[in-house]
């Protein structure tokens, strides 16, 4: 495991994830208050920045659940994106740590993203969101209903691992190298880490808006 970085080393191994998911979080708040301190028609420097960040965000929205769905969900989706691209891009830096590269952050966000999914079905569709574990003939109910929940459940195992397991990959590798070859050899590894950075954001996001979207869309939207 990573040791603490200075400025958190009163902190022990198992709230070094927590405390630097703290920090981001701060950071991120920090820069939108930034951002949006001084607003502008014509937008420029961070202001700029993070208008076309969202504006790619919704646009990608938009093309997977559709206008009205995208709106809706957008402050979560958005904030996923930003929080843990954030997260998987700190363990690049000499001392720092990636709060993605631990399960406890990654299960988290799962949970929240599994939470959302039945909790909205349930809300757009009332009880007759349960027939969504049915299956699509009522005689097939008994044995559908099982593998339905089965796979429900399995959802944030998978979408938790995915993250935290590629991401500790990565910083565990960088490491390594780091204490082998300090110079110049590290720098091919940090360079694909930004690239399986934003991969790894983009998997996680992108199945969490088709988990939500599978939720709560109807009969005629298939």
């Amino acid at each position: 495991m990573h040791e603490p970085p200075m400025f958190l080393s009163f902190l022990g191994h198992e709230y070094l994830a927590v405390g630097y998911a703290a920090v981001t979080v701060l950071l991120l708040i920090l820069m939108g208050k930034i951002a949006t301190s001084n607003l502008a028609l014509v937008p420029a420097g961070i202001q700029n920045f993070f208008e076309v960040v969202l504006d790619v965000i919704m646009n990608f929205m938009e093309g997977v659940m559709g206008k009205k769905n995208a709106r809706r969900f957008f402050p979560m989706i958005a904030t996923f994106c930003l929080f843990i691209f954030t997260c998987n891009m700190m363990g690049i830096f000499p001392g720092m740590y990636s709060a993605t590269s631990n399960l406890n952050i990654t299960v988290a966000c799962a949970v929240i993203v599994f939470v959302t999914v039945h909790f909205f079905g349930v809300k757009e569709h009332g009880f007759k969101y349960l027939l969504h574990f049915m299956g699509p003939v009522l005689w097939l109910a008994p044995l559908m209903l099982p593998i339905e929940i089965i796979g429900h459940l399995a959802r944030p195992v998978s979408h938790s691992l995915r993250l935290f397991g590629n991401i500790m990959g990565e910083d565990t590798l960088l490491i390594i190298l780091a204490g082998l070859v300090p110079f110049l050899v590290p720098l091919p590894i940090m360079v694909l880490m930004v690239f399986t950075s934003f991969v790894q954001t983009f998997v996680f996001v992108l199945l969490a808006i088709l988990y939500i979207q599978g939720s709560v869309e109807h009969g005629e939207d298939h």
